[in-house]
Parts: structure tokens; sequence; C-alpha cells
């Protein structure tokens, strides 16, 4: 057997300096992406877009409110849940309106407009609204909630509260 030299490696020294050496870089270039896509979901900030279109004025009765709904979908990590919502559109005259939410205040039962009474009324609990979304009758501890909208070149696109 040779005496070790100063600086020297041996080859075993030298196999395991090369063995460990590919082994992190191998272990770097599979890892790093398989860890960006474990973590980069739960990272991501997703925009939501507030603005709701309706649809034309025009589509709309005057006097009458008129259901509208719709679906979106959101996507948190690696979940993704889709909720429908609805909101009335009543409009007053011919340029005034307002945009309710068809959720009873009381226990977020879904409201209906019934013409016959001039009322909204919720199917749980017989609560009841004007057509303002005041409470007229029932449990319901407020009114209906509204909306913000605004229209442009004659379509309604509300604001939707995340």
């Amino acid at each position: 057997m040779t005496a070790k030299s100063g600086s020297r490696l041996s080859r075993r020294e030298f196999v395991k300096f090369v063995t460990l050496l590919l082994g992190s870089i191998m272990g770097a270039v599979v890892g790093l992406p398989i860890i960006g896509y474990l973590i980069g979901p739960a990272v991501k900030t997703q925009k939501l877009d507030d603005w709701i279109p309706l649809g034309k004025l025009t589509d709309y009765p005057v006097g009458a409110p008129a259901l509208f709904t719709f679906t979106r979908a959101r996507v948190n990590g690696w979940e993704k849940t889709s909720n429908s919502y609805g909101v009335y559109v009543w409009r007053k005259s011919e340029t005034d309106l307002v945009v309710f939410s068809n959720v009873c205040t009381h226990l977020s039962c879904r409201v209906a407009w019934h013409t016959d009474a001039q009322e909204y009324i919720c199917p749980c609990h017989d609560g009841r609204y004007d057509i303002e979304g005041n409470v007229t009758k029932g449990p319901p501890p407020r009114p209906l909630d509204r909306y913000e909208y605004k229209v442009e070149d004659g379509i309604i696109i509300m604001r939707l509260l995340a």
C-alpha cells in the first residue's frame, strides 16, 4: 500500500465525490419541479372578476323584477368550487334600477318573486319582502342585500362582493 500524499484523492474518494455530485444534480433536476408543482397552487393568488354582466338593459321589463342566475368557478389550490348565484333586477323606470340578492337574510334560502302577492317570498320560514327588498313579514333580520351596478353601452354590469 502506498501512503497518501498531501492533496491527492484516491480512486474511492473520487468515485464517492462524483457520485455525490451527480446524485445531487439529478435530485435537484427532478425534485425542484415536483416541489414547485406541489407548492405552486397554494401560493398562487387568484384575481376575481368582480363585475358580472347581466345583459342588456332593454331585456328587463320596467316595473317587474326579473331573476338572473349565473355560476362562478373558483380555484383555491387544488380545490375547485362552483357557486351558483341569483339576483333580481328591478327596473323602476327607463334609467333607474335596483339589483337585489335572491338570498334570504334569515337562513340564506332562495327567495322568489310572486307577482300575484307583489312580494319576494322565502319558502323556508315564510319571510316576506316588498318590491323594494324591505322586510314585511317573518323572521328576516334585515332587507335583501343590494348590489352595486353600472350601465355601460346599454349593458347592466353588477359588482359581486366576494
